[in-house]
């Protein structure tokens, strides 16, 4: 995007390397902190607006590390598929935009989070979306879904988004708008890709149409009686060579047909017949 190669210049030595590293651990760490006796700090590490208002200000970055999932296998899983995604944006972006990716996802779950200051919130959806940009820019990537079973990422991708799809009609507002802040995030960085994607599609659908209305039209067509090679498969056809274009007759008619001259051609025949009429 223009905009990001004009920030990265000046703002570029400040992006924070291996953030998604940084992320897992303070996950980790609250994990751990909930399974030795201390759930309190969920309740004080979510992002709750109201309390913020009133100066837990803190609220506005721990959010980032409650993690997601209770069960250590899920949680486990979770955090592999997380650092393997958010590395490899990174190392594709580059760490400056995949920086603002995260920053641009925070402040919209943020924003989004205002619109119902009393509902807690974490950033589960915000690092949902790296699961997406991450399916978006390798759709044929195979994950071995827990380590046994193959699936192309595209698959479980789309799986997402029926499910952001469902969100966003049916479930309440808070929901809905956590799921708009990340396809809000997801479509701010891809939407000229999203528009190549389209074009491309069309010009696909637009040649396979032109390629099956070729397979239905005949090569071969009679000029006299409108004979064709798929309506009589076992008709011979000739061309004339007496005849301007490619003027195909069946062999019926083939012999005798009235030859097709240009106007042009015929004009000039007549205007040298009378230019010969007048020199007599």
């Amino acid at each position: 995007m223009r905009w990001l190669d004009k920030l990265e210049p000046r703002f570029g030595r400040y992006a924070v390397p291996n953030v998604t590293m940084g992320l897992i651990l303070g996950q980790v760490a609250l994990y751990l902190l909930v399974q030795f006796g201390h759930a309190e700090v969920l309740t004080n590490a979510a992002l709750v607006p109201s309390l913020v208002l009133e100066g837990e200000v803190w609220r506005l970055v721990t959010f980032l590390f409650v993690p997601p999932l209770r069960n250590p296998i899920f949680a486990f899983f979770y955090w592999y598929l997380f650092y393997l995604m958010g590395t490899a944006l990174e190392h594709h972006w580059g760490t400056f935009r995949y920086n603002m990716f995260l920053l641009i996802g925070t402040l919209a779950t943020v924003a989004a989070a205002f619109m119902t200051p009393d509902r807690p919130t974490s950033g589960f959806f915000l690092q949902s979306s790296v699961f997406l940009a991450f399916a978006f820019l390798n759709p044929d990537f195979v994950l071995q879904l827990f380590f046994i079973l193959p699936v192309k990422i595209k698959w479980l991708a789309l799986i997402q988004w029926i499910g952001y799809f469902l969100t966003i009609v049916f479930d309440d507002w808070p929901m809905r708008l956590m799921a708009t802040a990340a396809v809000f995030n997801f479509l701010l960085f891809f939407q000229h890709d999203i528009f190549l994607r389209i074009k491309q599609g069309r010009r696909r659908m637009a040649m396979q149409a032109q390629t099956i209305a070729d397979k239905h039209k005949p090569r071969h067509v009679c000029r006299v009686c409108g004979v064709t090679n798929l309506s009589d498969p076992t008709m011979r056809f000739r061309y004339c060579s007496k005849c301007e274009g490619q003027c195909g007759y069946c062999m019926e008619h083939i012999r005798g047909h009235e030859h097709v001259i240009k106007e042009s051609i015929v004009e000039s025949r007549e205007a040298r017949v009378e230019g010969r009429e007048s020199t007599r």
